[in-house]
């Protein structure tokens, strides 16, 4: 007899935002940080196993839409995600995403999540990790330009797994300095709000730079950034969207995580074809140095790359095992003789009819 509902096979994880709150909120936001920089860090270790291709975005004049794809061999995932820096006018977020894991044995899909706060945590975790290897290591004190939805993560990051524990904003908008300010000042982190992103960058040993318009902007000059400190420019991930001057770029030893998505999309398209930069698996791996003295400044171009949203839904799906932290939804059709998908759909009519006649009934 044909069976009247889906076997397991069909079924798939599903973690919702309700459910990924949850979770953070089971786990710690903190020490869910430091598991998803350990779990980026192990996968660049393994970074050459990885299929490698720059993001395929489609751009408009009020934003982008991009696919991330990569896959290990074993295990396919990819990301959706946009960036909208007018959506916040309208009440919406500028970014926004969801990702899928399946097994590259079958092709079935194996988890669907939301990843606008995941992306928010990856991206933070990405951060300081690459802090972990090429800033001071006795910073202390972060300054923070740009407060928008991503500040919090970014400075928690910090916190939890590089040990900073001040930190300086400054936004072109005062309510977003506010927000980041009561927010943080709420998790016991040492805050100072600043008029201007000078007064921010002053005493700090890490600077991040995470602002949201879709231009060529100069975040930071040159004769700003002093010697002996880590930049973390995050905000310049699209062709025409930078933060940092060129001759910052002149004077700093420049890491990225893919070099043909960054040369395209990163701090890195101001300069020329030859620029040199250093992969961030390599010095991970050993491989290359990084930070090499004090005086050095370290910059990390980093535009978000594949391998780091596969990181955080491997470690999504492993952390939900046992728990009601997802839901399972009907995803994959599920014929009794896979040869026989239109038996399936007629039988499902058949099924409709015979329950609408004993509701008539």
């Amino acid at each position: 007899m044909p069976t009247s509902a889906p076997s397991s096979k069909a079924i798939i994880p599903f973690v919702s935002v309700a459910n990924m709150m949850r979770l953070v909120h089971h786990i710690g936001i903190e020490p869910l940080l430091v598991q998803l920089t350990d779990a980026i860090e192990a996968d660049f270790r393994r970074w050459p196993l990885f299929d490698k291709v720059a993001r395929v975005p489609s751009h408009s004049l009020e934003g982008v839409i991009e696919l991330m794809p990569t896959s290990d061999g074993e295990v396919y995932g990819f990301k959706y995600v946009n960036g909208h820096p007018k959506n916040t006018a309208k009440g919406l977020q500028t970014v926004t995403a969801f990702g899928l894991l399946a097994d590259v044995a079958t092709g079935y899909p194996v988890l669907l999540s939301e990843m606008t706060l995941l992306t928010a945590l990856r991206t933070a975790a990405t951060s300081a990790l690459a802090a972990r290897y090429l800033a001071p290591k006795d910073a202390r004190t972060m300054a923070l330009i740009g407060n928008g939805a991503q500040a919090e993560f970014q400075a928690l990051a910090m916190r939890s797994v590089v040990g900073i524990d001040h930190v300086k904003l400054y936004d072109i908008d005062p309510k977003a300095t506010d927000k980041a300010r009561r927010n943080l000042e709420a998790m016991g982190m040492v805050v100072t709000a600043c008029a201007s992103a000078q007064a921010a960058i002053e005493g700090a040993e890490i600077i991040t730079t995470c602002t949201a318009d879709k231009q060529y902007a100069t975040i930071l000059t040159d004769n700003m950034v002093g010697a002996g400190v880590h930049i973390n420019a995050i905000g310049g991930d699209s062709p025409g969207k930078t933060e940092l001057h060129p001759d910052i770029l002149k004077r700093a030893d420049t890491f990225v995580e893919y070099p043909p998505q960054t040369r395209i999309e990163g701090e890195i398209q101001q300069m020329e074809p030859d620029y040199p930069v250093t992969e961030l698996w390599q010095v991970i791996c050993g491989s290359v140095p990084g930070r090499k003295e004090r005086s050095q400044i370290t910059l990390f171009d980093s535009v978000g790359f594949a391998i780091e949203d596969f990181s955080a839904l491997r470690h999504i799906r492993a952390q939900i095992v046992g728990t009601d932290f997802y839901q399972e939804l009907d995803m994959i059709a599920d014929p009794d003789d896979p040869r026989d998908l239109f038996g399936m759909l007629q039988r499902a009519s058949s099924r409709e009819e015979r329950c609408i006649a004993r509701v008539i009934k």
